[in-house]
């Protein structure tokens, strides 16, 4: 599903990442673990195409994303990969509804087909009462989950998470992480999740340490 060989990235100087590798399988949880200001960020963004690393490189579902044009890469993005992040990074002028169709509307798919699909997503995760509801009128726990149906509406290969419970509290972390769980069992999902929660990161498939610039699996 996901290689990254030998990923090198130095910011002014101060070399970041020094070589770190890792492999993803289709339908696996890899979550990446480790101090502040270690690298996961910039890995978990190298990985996802959002940033480009000085050596080595990404594959994606056969494809090396380093060789692509960055009109290629958007539009490999959109169709393969899906984000989410801790602080939701939803539009607020726009409903729950709205917010999940976007990406589906960059792929200028069918709109009909799309507010189908957005309106299932968001019943699957529990949301059908909340469809017209602006961000502002959900909790921090549902207007993640509407970010994860955002991340779900184009059938990514693969989801990229940078803490995505960072900014819940507790029982709507339990809650999220529950739905990673079984997002992976119902929808063949795989997962790359940078997080210092250690409970999700003891559920993961995988659990990688990020640490001296290189990832280490933790036994």
């Amino acid at each position: 599903m996901l290689e990254a060989n030998n990923i090198y990235k130095s910011y002014k100087g101060l070399e970041v990442l020094k070589g770190a590798s890792l492999s993803i399988s289709s339908s696996e949880i890899i979550s990446i673990t480790g101090k502040s200001g270690s690298g996961k960020s910039t890995f978990l963004n190298i990985l996802g195409t959002l940033d480009t690393p000085d050596r080595g490189e990404v594959i994606i579902d056969s494809q090396i994303v380093n060789t692509l044009s960055a009109n290629e890469l958007a539009k490999f993005r959109n169709q393969k990969i899906g984000f989410v992040f801790q602080f939701h990074h939803l539009l607020p002028e726009f409903t729950a509804l709205e917010n999940v169709c976007i990406p589906a509307y960059i792929s200028k798919k069918s709109k009909a087909d799309t507010i189908k699909k957005a309106s299932s997503l968001l019943s699957y995760l529990g949301l059908d009462q909340r469809l017209t509801h602006k961000p502002t009128q959900l909790s921090g726990g549902e207007q993640q989950r509407v970010a994860v149906a955002r991340a779900l509406i184009n059938d990514p290969q693969i989801i990229f998470a940078d803490e995505p419970s960072g900014n819940l509290d507790e029982a709507s972390s339990e809650e999220l992480h529950k739905l990673l769980f079984k997002l992976r069992d119902d929808f063949k999902q795989s997962f790359v999740i940078v997080t210092h929660n250690n409970e999700l990161a003891n559920m993961s498939d995988k659990c990688y340490n990020l640490s001296n610039g290189t990832l280490h699996l933790n036994e």
